[in-house]
């Protein structure tokens, strides 16, 4: 059976696979091009973009808003007929400015996590750019659709649906994460999708729902496409690719962990995160003095630089640069099994083998 097109509005993507997106500066224009290249829709992440700009340092959200400008023509140019989207984070602090950003750009994707985005319909009004909130529960997306619907009339284009096996900061809390009533992925989905339903009943609009955090494989996109997904949304696949924009480093840490490597963490932003336990990670308690912030970069509103443990922007910047031993490697639960560098094309082709082979 052939795996169904994912359908976001005029939007069509021939293969339902979304590539998530990564910071900082883990997919850019080289990776999200190429995913969209191949029919599925590449993912720019808006965090910290700038960090290649020579003004980083002394103007960052100029060099953030002048960096996502640059990726987002330098993808449109490398992917002139694809689907190509943005993340960015609620939690960040100019958060409208990189979404007004965006829009302005014409990018085809808004997909928003890291908190609740209850503004997002304002930014992209009159226009053409689809939105989509990452949530992680049935109760979060009833509570989005509905205050979309009353401030704006106007319900999600898409819904990505995050279970508790991504990489990076996570919808949930160290509570959730240790509960012996902690959801999977396929219950999450359930619940969403009920309420999707509902809003299709009561609307008579269509809401695609993608699942995203542990997809791995083709036979997972299939079990979720067989609950009644219309899609995925994976991103630690696609970091061990030729096109994938970190550097090399990065790339082979994912290769070279294995299954007690991937750990939960503390994000100083004080939410949970899972990442590979490296030598950055094990020196936080061993010399806390040495990753006292000097510089603070305002990335994230909810940041105190006097009293967080260490600057999360160097640390993202630092590991993205090659530079692993100092930098945090966010990675998703399945990164141990990643064994080799592989092309996008071939990385598709071979999910969407396997996922049609179990529909």
């Amino acid at each position: 059976m052939n795996l169904p097109s994912l359908k976001i509005g005029e939007l069509t993507a021939k293969i339902p696979i979304i590539q998530g997106g990564m910071g900082v500066g883990v997919s850019l224009s080289s990776l999200a091009s190429a995913v969209a290249n191949e029919g599925g829709i590449g993912i720019i992440s808006g965090v910290q973009i700038g960090y290649r700009e020579k003004d980083f340092e002394e103007n960052t959200l100029q060099a953030n808003i002048r960096a996502l400008k640059k990726e987002i023509r330098k993808a449109r140019e490398l992917s002139p007929k694809g689907i190509l989207g943005v993340n960015i984070l609620v939690a960040a602090t100019h958060y409208a400015e990189l979404v007004s950003t965006a829009v302005k750009e014409k990018i085809d994707l808004i997909i928003c996590g890291a908190g609740l985005p209850s503004t997002l319909p304002k930014f992209i009004k009159g226009t053409k750019t689809k939105i989509a909130p990452i949530v992680s529960s049935g109760k979060a997306a009833s509570v989005i659709t509905k205050l979309w619907k009353k401030k704006f009339d106007y319900l999600p284009d898409l819904i990505v649906v995050e279970g508790h096996n991504a990489g990076g900061h996570l919808g949930f809390s160290n509570e959730d994460l240790e509960s012996s009533n902690l959801k999977d992925l396929n219950t999450i989905l359930k619940e969403v999708l009920e309420v999707t339903k509902s809003l299709e009943d009561k609307y008579n609009k269509h809401i695609p729902v993608v699942a995203a955090g542990g997809i791995f494989t083709g036979k997972d996109i299939a079990e979720v496409i067989k609950l009644g997904a219309d899609g995925v949304q994976m991103a630690t696949r696609f970091v061990t690719t030729e096109e994938c924009d970190a550097h090399i480093n990065f790339k082979e840490a994912y290769i070279n962990s294995n299954k007690d490597d991937i750990i939960i963490i503390k994000s100083p932003v004080g939410m949970p995160g899972r990442a590979i336990n490296n030598k950055f990670i094990k020196s936080l308690n061993e010399n806390k003095e040495d990753h006292k912030v000097k510089k603070c970069y305002s990335c994230i509103k909810h940041c105190n630089p006097v009293t967080t443990p260490y600057c999360i922007s160097n640390a993202l910047i630092n590991a993205v640069n090659g530079d692993v031993d100092n930098g945090l490697i966010f990675a998703g639960t399945n990164a141990e099994k990643l064994d080799k560098i592989t092309t996008v094309k071939k990385l598709i082709n071979e999910l969407v083998t396997e996922a049609e082979n179990n529909l």
